[in-house]
């Protein structure tokens, strides 16, 4: 299986601090149509997303659900459907103390995107993840897989590394999506125009 790993705030779902109100969920623009394309190449989708602000005691695990439930009915108008929403509330400068501890899946560590990858068998050589801050990009790059950054304006600090360098970058997650699908098209080119061995 080949996956696509989706940041959730600034990238799948509008930006809004710390929100867990289902009603104020807003995709963002062409998501819904984004996925599509993804899902019709074949990837599964899976929604990777750092909630500190369940260490930070603005809300508890639970109040999460509603979102995930909410996410699922939005995208769900567009035929698409996510095989798993995965989330860190870890945060090092928690106030809750159970979540304050150092953790492998905040990203920019790649826990979350290794627990679906042995849960559901995924190929990270051939995954992708699509986040609008470095970190993401960082998460992907742990994990093996290809990565896209979302230059939307909400990545500040621009701390570069090997590591922190998308293989492709896009101002939304249309585009994205859009030059995932040539590199599809160009791959399927190649493979037909490669000597086949009897």
């Amino acid at each position: 299986m080949r996956a696509i790993f989706l940041d959730k705030d600034g990238t799948l779902v509008e930006d809004i601090p710390y929100n867990v109100n289902p009603a104020l969920l807003e995709l963002t623009w062409q998501a819904g149509q984004a996925l599509q394309i993804l899902q019709q190449l074949g990837y599964a989708l899976f929604v990777v997303t750092n909630q500190a602000g369940v260490a930070k005691g603005l809300f508890t695990e639970t109040a999460l659900q509603p979102i995930h439930s909410r996410l699922a009915e939005r995208l769900a108008q567009y035929g698409v459907s996510l095989r798993g929403f995965y989330y860190c509330p870890h945060s090092p400068d928690g106030v809750v103390a159970r979540y304050t501890t150092e953790c492998d899946c905040r990203k920019p560590m790649p826990g979350m995107l290794l627990r679906a990858a042995q849960e559901h068998g995924i190929d990270l050589s051939q995954s992708w993840m699509i986040g609008d801050i470095l970190n993401d990009v960082e998460a992907g790059r742990r994990a093996g897989c290809r990565t896209v950054l979302l230059d939307n304006g909400n990545e500040t600090e621009w701390e570069m590394s090997a590591l922190r360098a998308p293989h492709l970058t896009a101002p939304n997650l249309y585009v994205a999506a859009t030059m995932i699908a040539a590199q599809h098209a160009a791959c399927a080119v190649g493979q037909e125009e490669a000597p086949h061995h009897e």
